[in-house]
């Protein structure tokens, strides 16, 4: 089996569409046919909550994988096809007291990924709004780190305190570990504080460009996730935005939020490229006349 490429969607502050993002994320990449699994590692179960199912319901849930000798398979919920969940419970929120005492507590989660194989090529993590124990194990698990961002002053304001955390297991514990990119949601295009912001947060990724900090290739995706009421209301029905209301705004920017992730994570190599005719490629097939479209 191929291995799995694990995101770990983080962001210390509450409120900034980390969770809609995991699940409406998660879902488009599903049905565009990669097995995704989706892991709520927040004691608020907000991503298991979106996703219908009630919050310990099931007999094991993350909390049992984190403080148990508990096999991963053990908790994985088939959602649909492509689409799996290892839901959260309340009792996350001990776990950190509980493994504070276990000797590589911060790798824990890794460590169950790896010897669980699940069924997925992409793993998408929802972490807590903190960055305590159950975000380090997540960053440690992670091959990249998506940052949801709201355009907004605050929003920046713990940003350097992420990345210095980022950055510390980087160097101690994963040092493969790198961000990704951040994603603006809630975003307001009339909002001149959004464009000011956005710049800002252009000026600090281009400063860091080609050094040695894990979000020394990070970009800002050029998918938004603009401010939309279907967004805000499908969670309370346990849907994804697809199956709520398809034809919103919110669910446009996230199927084009999946294509921009997907030709990020898994771009076409050069041989594939090289194969593709082209306009001045002698073999190239004649291009239609202009005329009316």
């Amino acid at each position: 089996m191929p291995p799995v490429r694990t995101i770990a969607v983080i962001n210390q502050k509450g409120g900034v569409a980390k969770t809609t993002t995991v699940a409406n994320l998660g879902a488009a990449l599903a049905a565009r046919g990669h097995d995704t699994l989706l892991v709520d590692l927040d004691p608020q179960s907000h991503l298991t909550l979106h996703l219908g199912v009630e919050p310990g319901s099931r007999p094991v849930s993350m909390y049992n994988v984190l403080t148990s000798d508990t096999h991963l398979a053990a908790a994985i919920v088939r959602l649909g096809e492509h689409l799996w969940l290892a839901p959260a419970v309340i009792d996350l929120a001990a776990a950190e007291v509980e493994l504070v005492g276990t000797v590589g507590r911060e790798q824990i989660l890794r460590d169950r990924l790896r010897a669980a194989r699940p069924p997925a090529e992409l793993t998408l993590i929802d972490c807590p709004p903190s960055l305590g124990l159950l975000t380090l194990n997540a960053l440690s698990a992670a091959d990249d780190v998506i940052i949801p961002l709201q355009p907004h002053f605050l929003a920046l304001q713990g940003l350097g305190k992420l990345l210095e955390t980022v950055s510390l297991v980087q160097h101690r514990i994963n040092p493969d570990l790198k961000v990704l990119g951040a994603i603006l949601c809630l975003y307001e295009s009339k909002a001149r504080l959004s464009a000011e912001v956005v710049a800002d947060l252009r000026q600090f990724l281009a400063a860091a460009h080609g050094g040695s900090t894990p979000w020394a290739q990070a970009r800002i995706f050029e998918t938004v996730i603009r401010r939309n009421v279907k967004l805000a209301e499908c969670p309370s029905y346990g849907k994804t935005i697809f199956d709520y209301e398809p034809s919103s705004h919110g669910a446009q920017d996230y199927q084009q939020l999946a294509d921009e992730f997907l030709a990020v994570v898994f771009p076409p190599s050069p041989a594939v490229e090289s194969l593709e005719p082209t306009a001045a490629d002698p073999g190239a097939a004649p291009q239609p006349s202009g005329g009316a479209s």
